[in-house]
């Protein structure tokens, strides 16, 4: 009895073992904790300002990456922007150049125009010279109201002149019985008769018992009239003994010219002055070759039309006619 109890005794007990096995690893366990998990509050402290210098570590990292990023961006930007400053201040600088030599261009224009247009002394200078060969003419229409115009000697002797007018402005006294015509330099009015006629050029002849007056030229065909040319409308109305307005031949044809002068009533009939102070053609208001009128451009039938049509012209010419 005594050996089997020895026997039994001998034997290692499982549940021991077991207990000793779970009792290791709750040990291996513990000291793993506590060499991670501190087990004071300086401990803890440190585990906590470890992690909050990792954290700021972790944002000092970040935001130098977010300014990395944002320095890159502004440069993008700010060279975005410094190339359309330059592309701006490049077509700003063409631009002024481009409206500089524009400008220019306009003056030079301009200048050449200014050179055609006669200036204040060559006008007055043609008005003095005019002046004697010019009358102013009124009279009164079909309807009994005022109508006039100019006439300018195209013929004197010493007993009387010739004046060429216009058909408009005489028209009512071309029948019988019709108003007295009169012509007027400065404050002497003259009256007049009516000599012969044409509707369709607007011509008329008037003769003035007047002699020895200034006859005016006519103007020489060759070269002839260009498109461009200066032209001056003579008046026998104004201070100086007559007026003048000045514009350019628009277009020329064997019926006459077409002018851009201004033609007001006054200036019907009058002559239509050339560069050289000659006679090119008689100012109407009512002359139509193409069969209808403007207010913008005036067309004028040549001044040697008159003598085909109210007077006649010994070799042609204006001068000495009879």
């Amino acid at each position: 009895m005594a050996t089997a109890d020895r026997t039994r005794s001998s034997k290692p007990s499982t549940t021991g073992v077991a207990g000793a096995a779970a009792a290791s690893d709750a040990g291996r366990r513990s000291s793993v904790r506590s060499r991670i998990l501190p087990r004071s509050l300086l401990g803890i402290a440190s585990l906590i300002l470890a992690f909050a210098i990792g954290a700021g570590f972790s944002g000092v990292v970040l935001f130098s990456y977010y300014q990395y990023k944002l320095n890159q961006t502004n440069d993008r930007v700010n060279t975005l922007i410094s190339g359309y400053k330059t592309q701006f201040a490049n077509a700003e600088g063409n631009l002024s150049a481009t409206a500089a030599a524009a400008k220019l261009n306009i003056q030079t224009e301009l200048k050449a125009l200014q050179q055609l247009q006669a200036g204040p002394a060559t006008l007055a200078a043609l008005v003095k010279q005019l002046a004697p060969s010019v009358f102013f003419v009124h009279t009164l229409d079909a309807s009994g109201q005022p109508s006039v115009g100019t006439a300018f000697v195209v013929s004197s002797n010493s007993s009387q002149s010739l004046l060429l007018t216009s058909y408009t402005t005489v028209e009512a006294a071309t029948s019988t019985p019709g108003p007295t015509v009169y012509v007027q330099q400065g404050n002497n009015s003259t009256q007049v008769t009516v000599h012969s006629w044409d509707a369709e050029y607007d011509l008329a002849l008037l003769v003035l018992p007047t002699g020895d007056l200034p006859a005016l030229t006519a103007a020489s065909p060759t070269p002839a009239p260009q498109p461009g040319d200066r032209i001056y409308a003579v008046s026998g109305l104004g201070t100086a003994g007559a007026s003048i307005t000045q514009g350019s031949i628009v277009d020329v044809s064997t019926s006459g010219v077409a002018v851009d002068a201004a033609i007001a009533p006054a200036f019907q009939g009058g002559p239509l002055i050339d560069q050289n102070g000659q006679v090119l053609a008689v100012a109407s208001r009512t002359y139509a070759p193409l069969g209808f009128t403007t207010e913008d451009v005036w067309y004028a039938p040549y001044v040697e039309a008159a003598c085909n049509k109210v007077l006649t012209c010994p070799g042609g010419t204006l001068v000495g006619s009879s």
